[in-house]
């Protein structure tokens, strides 16, 4: 029983040897000869509580912040000894507080249990007693045979048994895994390939032995042991068995496979990293500030306690007439008298640590938080998509970010590849309107207009016929060999698979308008080679499909048939591929397509120079080039390099190399035909995003699991490479020595070159190599870079290079987007973790700390979201902190005064009150309602984000100004009114002296006055809200302090205030001390304001008190005021500069036609009204 509590805690998971060994279909040998193994159940886990352990997880994440620990010593202390104040003051909000976060935080983790129990509960179907039947997901067993039909996500890691296909292959696609949208090939064993039935998998007998659950995605070894006919047939099992979960089901009908990891040890979970609290910078500074705060109140107590028993070395003030000790007192121990003293004082001056703080913060948070769904702006039309928020405690983080690190497919880009353009034999087309236009006119143009190749769309192919190709007589029969030949290399080498949904009348001559075409649907092993083939199809040169050997092409509305003799695959060294096929009269081609670099060198004919200047022409648009090249081969050379290939690839020893050997003697010697551009489609302003992210001093990196010409092809296309920027690389290290020494030169590369902009890329096999053994070197080199693209990366890579920029000396906050599962490790590492919403699952947006539906909007969500919160929530830290000062200062200092006995300045119900009533919601709703600059400002100026980088409001100077300031102004309380009214005997109107609760209430009345204004002046953005409760606090306290003090209330044992309150304001001295005192500590306030903003002002304070361009008449951003003011107003406007408010009642527009006004924006934070009719 306590073995399983523990597991169930976490903290003593199951025993696991190196192997496990799974009977499919769960048949256990009868013998009973083996040694039963537990697996975990099907269920994915992404929230971090259970009923378990909430109570025991959540207290102990709690009682981390440091008031929350200092107050539960207090309330214990209350407890334990005779004390000024009741244990209620101290529990009663301890309670409150920890209550409160718990709902919250217990909210937010139901909404994830919720999530788990969507993908949990998915219906799925399991081979059981032979029959096929209908289960959850989280009931799937390792051992079950699971049956997944075609566009399906596979639930489990599962073996692949069979598939509709004879030769029990099937294609899957890893997008949501490693970013990668190519089509994959799995294959099974030959013995249960044919098994493609139910009743037909019930009698497979069959035993998998394999390793233990592992986090590499590409990394499986295994075998089958198959028993037929009484004789064990063993078969190695290796990646390409493997089916993961997370992946999704093409091409193939449906396939059964079995189950080896399941749930939380699937490789898709085990690439997740565990959850863990994310605390915001802001509530490290809180924690720093708590602890020197800390430190003064025990300052205090300590100075209180030793001239206490100092004042009382004199005989008479240790035991005066009116306070005689008792016998236990007299024979007490003065060391345990000394503890308890001090402890009466901490328990006296507890309140300078404010407890509320938390809750405020807590509330300020999760109610802020629904500004970003509620924002109109984040919402995404298409999709149908809000802006979601899974955890609100980050919300000030988004203001902080220094370092973005994002995923490349499906988050920059569409995942969407379109043909843009050619160059054919020399002469480049690009396509516009439909049509494939030719750049250069040819002679039978008139008034040189281009001429054209036929390029109608896909979904209306009109009958082509071969003068679509003709540019001009003379050599109309070489041009239609090249284009024929062009676009035959592109329908033929690929490895394209093709899905027929509708294939009646393909292969029964042209396509007529009347008739419905057909509609295929490609599946590729890259989405260039999708966008490729279906280029050739709108020309008229349709793949149709292959089937064993064949490859069937339509070629303008005829059939013909090439045998397919070799693939010489792609690879990272060749970066090229190649097919050799025999044409239907017998001649035999080879034709290869690939990177220029690659291609170029091997070509003796074509046009090269031309096709070299065009490809580069491509590549400056930002498009992905490949170049394709041919070569006819005779029946000798195709004897000779079909004997070399048979013996490279059956090969036993030194088999890559024997290969690597074979193709480059094949591929050579080619006749270059032409190049092709195609564009992977950015998102919607990725571009824009990017370099507004730069100007805000944002380092971006882009990690992604592609290779590393797709990388750099996105990275300059979306403005993360810059086209004057020098590209470093780091790729294809195979030593820690050889790493080292690129590294260096790298280093003296940017050393010498310093006045240039880098760029670096680095592959996923050499960043492992640099993180190793050189990881200073290394962080070094990306520091001195401008933009870093990691590429070929594991999922836990990504979370280690952002780990590694975490720990690193200047700990900058860094921020990861992403779309996949994939994602998610990089995700949960980072500071503030972005899902996306898009096609790749929802596992990052469920796994993030927000969710956004496009790139786009990341600029928003940081510039104006995360510039307010950081903003609201730094004022309320260091007002509470100003406040809470002002607060007990003055019981500090009455000490002096009433021979440090412990004596209360203010009542008890002041003290319960002032922090949860009186000065709680002007504060609060400032930090939900503050702009202190106009949103499309700091939208449109992303420089602005620098002022509050690096934690700057949050400073030590800033937080020592408000400490002085609040220590300032209590001194102004409490001698101001010591020395004006406090030995005045004359100033009541019933002629008594102030007695110590009269005295303890003016301080408290000027005290509030105070604070309350601060806040006032401190807010830039007024609404009625702001309004009501600024000054409806201050009302309040009056009003309650009359009832209070005017009616005896029965349930109250003792009331020390009685009337006082009436005396107090009956004076009219009392109503002028108390307003000299408020302009007074204000008056040093906004002396400094003014000389700040005067001689010493930041950027966005320029951007509040500037005019842009004279054509917006404003005050401030948001702030303008009409013409004609008189002389009264001048001076109002004099001073709402100085202290920079702006009441929206007094709005008023002027904008010029040139200024970039968003009228589409919808912001639900823009709350006041503006007069735009001008605009």
């Amino acid at each position: 029983m306590w073995r399983w509590v523990r597991q169930q805690l976490g903290f003593d998971p199951p025993h696991q040897s190196d192997t496990r060994t799974i009977y499919i279909a769960n048949r256990f040998p009868l013998n009973g000869l083996y040694t039963p193994q537990k697996f975990i159940d099907n269920r994915i886990i992404s929230s971090k509580y259970t009923v378990w352990n909430f109570v025991p997880k959540n207290l102990f994440e709690q009682f981390r912040r440091v008031a929350n620990f200092y107050f539960l010593i207090i309330f214990l202390v209350q407890l334990m000894i005779d004390t000024p104040t009741s244990p209620i003051t101290s529990g009663l909000p301890l309670f409150f507080v920890i209550t409160v976060t718990a709902i919250k935080q217990g909210y937010e983790d139901w909404l994830r249990h919720n999530s788990d129990n969507e993908v949990n509960g998915a219906p799925v179907y399991v081979v059981r007693s032979g029959g096929l039947v209908k289960t959850r997901s989280k009931n799937i067993r390792v051992g079950d045979i699971v049956r997944v039909a075609k566009d399906e996500i596979f639930p489990a890691d599962l073996v692949l048994l069979s598939s509709d296909r004879p030769d029990g292959s099937c294609h899957v696609t890893t997008a949501s895994l490693d970013g990668e949208t190519n089509l994959k090939t799995h294959v099974t064993v030959p013995e249960t390939a044919v098994l493609r039935t139910v009743a037909k998998l019930d009698t497979l007998v069959a035993v998998i032995e394999c390793q233990q659950p592992e986090a590499d995605l590409y990394r499986f070894m295994g075998r089958m042991i198959i028993t037929q006919q009484m004789e064990e047939i063993v078969r190695p099992l290796g990646p390409e068995s493997l089916l993961l979960r997370g992946a999704r089901l093409k091409n193939t009908k449906e396939i059964f496979g079995v189950a080896v990891y399941t749930g939380m040890e699937t490789k898709m979970a085990l690439n997740y990293k565990s959850k863990s609290q994310k605390r915001s910078a802001v509530e490290k500074s809180m924690n720093t500030f708590l602890i020197i705060y800390l430190i003064i109140l025990i300052s205090e107590a300590i100075i209180s306690t030793i001239l206490k028993y100092t004042w009382q070395t004199e005989e008479k003030w240790d035991e005066p007439w009116y306070n005689q000790k008792t016998e236990h007192q007299r024979n007490s121990s003065k060391i345990l008298r000394f503890i308890s003293d001090f402890l009466a004082f901490l328990v006296l001056y507890n309140f300078i640590i404010p407890i509320s703080l938390y809750v405020t913060v807590e509330m300020q948070k999760f109610l802020g938080s629904f500004f970003i769904g509620w924002d109109l702006d984040l919402y995404h039309e298409e999709s149908d998509q809000k802006a979601l928020v899974n955890t609100s405690d980050l919300n000030e983080e988004l203001g902080q970010v220094e370092y973005v690190f994002t995923d490349k497919t499906g988050t920059l880009t569409e995942n969407e590849m379109q043909f843009r353009e050619c160059s054919i034999n020399g002469i480049k087309y690009q396509e516009i309107n439909g049509r494939l236009v030719s750049e250069r006119p040819t002679p039978d143009s008139s008034d040189g207009n281009l001429s054209y190749l036929s390029f109608s769309h896909l979904n209306n192919l009109p009958h082509l016929t071969s003068t679509s190709f003709r540019t001009s007589p003379e050599n109309e029969t070489e041009l239609i060999k090249e284009h024929d030949l062009f676009f035959k290399a592109v329908s033929l080498c690929h490895t394209v698979q093709i899905s027929n949904v509708q294939t009646d009348g393909i292969g029964d001559g042209p396509w007529q308008a009347s008739l419905a075409p057909p509609q295929l649907e490609y599946y590729a092993s890259s989405p260039d080679e999708k966008a490729l083939v279906e280029a050739a199809a709108r020309i008229g040169i349709v793949f149709i499909g292959n089937s064993e050997e064949t490859m069937e092409v339509k070629i303008l509305g005829k059939l013909e048939r090439y045998r397919l003799l070799h693939i010489l695959e792609f690879d990272s060294d060749r970066r090229r591929m190649s097919v050799i096929v025999q044409g239907p009269s017998g001649e035999k081609f080879l034709f290869a397509k690939g990177a220029e670099s690659s291609i170029l060198p091997a070509c003796i004919g074509g046009e090269i120079e031309k096709t070299r200047i065009h490809v580069d022409e491509f590549a400056l648009k930002g498009l992905r080039t490949l170049c394709i090249a041919y070569r006819q081969l005779t029946s000798k050379e195709y004897e000779v390099i079909d004997r070399r290939l048979f013996e490279a690839r059956t090969a036993l020893q030194q088999r890559e190399e024997k290969l690597a050997n074979a193709f480059q003697f094949i591929e050579k010697d080619l006749i270059l035909l032409g190049a092709t551009a195609v564009e992977d489609r950015l998102q919607d302003k990725v571009r824009e995003t990017i370099e507004a992210l730069r100007m805000a001093g944002i380092k971006v990196w882009v990690l992604t699991g592609d290779k590393r010409e797709t990388a750099v092809s996105v990275s300059l296309s979306c403005g993360h490479f810059h086209r004057t920027m020098n590209i470093l690389e780091l790729i294809n290290q195979k030593s820690d020595s050889e790493c080292a020494e690129q590294l260096r030169q790298l280093a003296r590369r940017i050393t010498d070159d310093h006045v240039i902009q880098h760029g670096l890329v680095v592959d996923g096999t050499s960043l492992s190599l640099a993180l190793r053994e050189h990881e200073k070197l290394f962080m070094d080199v990306c520091r001195n870079c401008s933009a870093v693209l990691c590429c070929r990366m594991a999922p836990l890579q990504k979370a280690k290079v952002i780990r590694l920029i975490k720990i690193s000396p200047e700990k900058p906050i860094t921020l990861a987007v992403g779309d996949g599962a994939n994602d998610v490790s990089m995700i949960q590492e980072a500071h503030v973790g972005i899902g996306i919403m898009g096609k790749e699952g929802r596992q990052a947006a469920r796994n993030s700390d927000y969710a956004i539906a496009r790139f786009k909007f990341l600029s928003k969500l940081l510039f104006v979201h995360g510039h307010f919160y950081y903003i609201r929530i730094a004022t309320l830290v260091q007002y509470f902190f100003y406040k809470n000062v002002c607060f007990i200062t003055p019981q500090f200092l009455y000490q002096f005064y009433c021979l440090f006995s412990q004596q209360t300045l203010y009542d008890s119900v002041y003290l319960t009150l002032y922090n949860i009533c009186f000065t709680s919601l002007p504060i609060l709703i400032y930090s939900l309602l503050e702009q202190h600059i106009d949103p499309h400002v700091l939208q449109n100026k992303p420089t602005l984000y620098r002022d509050i980088s690096k934690n700057r409001q949050l400073s030590i100077a800033n937080f020592l100004y408000w400490t002085i300031l609040g220590f300032s102004h209590a001194f102004i309380f409490f001698y101001g009114s010591y020395f004006l009214m406090g030995k005045d005997i004359s100033l009541l109107g019933n002629g008594q002296m102030f007695g110590n609760w009269t005295f303890g209430t003016l301080v408290f009345t000027v005290m509030l006055i105070t604070v309350t204004v601060k806040m006032a002046l401190e807010t830039h953005f007024w609404t009625w809200i702001n309004h009501f409760v600024t000054w409806g606090s201050i009302i309040f306290y009056f009003v309650f302090s009359l009832f209070y003090g005017g009616i005896l209330w029965p349930f109250l044992g003792s009331q020390d205030m009685y009337f006082v309150f009436f005396q107090l304001l009956s004076s009219g001295s009392v109503w002028f001390a108390i307003i000299l005192m408020v302009v007074i500590c204000l008056f040093l306030d906004i002396v400094k304001k003014v000389f700040d903003r005067h001689f010493h002002p930041t950027n966005t304070e320029k951007a509040q008190l500037t005019e842009t361009n004279s054509s917006i008449k404003c005050l401030d951003s948001m702030c303008c005021f009409s013409e004609g003011e008189t002389a009264c107003a001048s001076v109002g406007r004099m001073l709402e500069r100085v202290i920079g408010r702006c009441s929206p009642a007094h709005v008023s527009r002027l904008w010029s036609a040139s200024d970039p006004f968003n009228t589409n924006d919808r912001s639900i934070l823009t709350l006041s009204t503006m007069d735009s009719s001008t605009c």
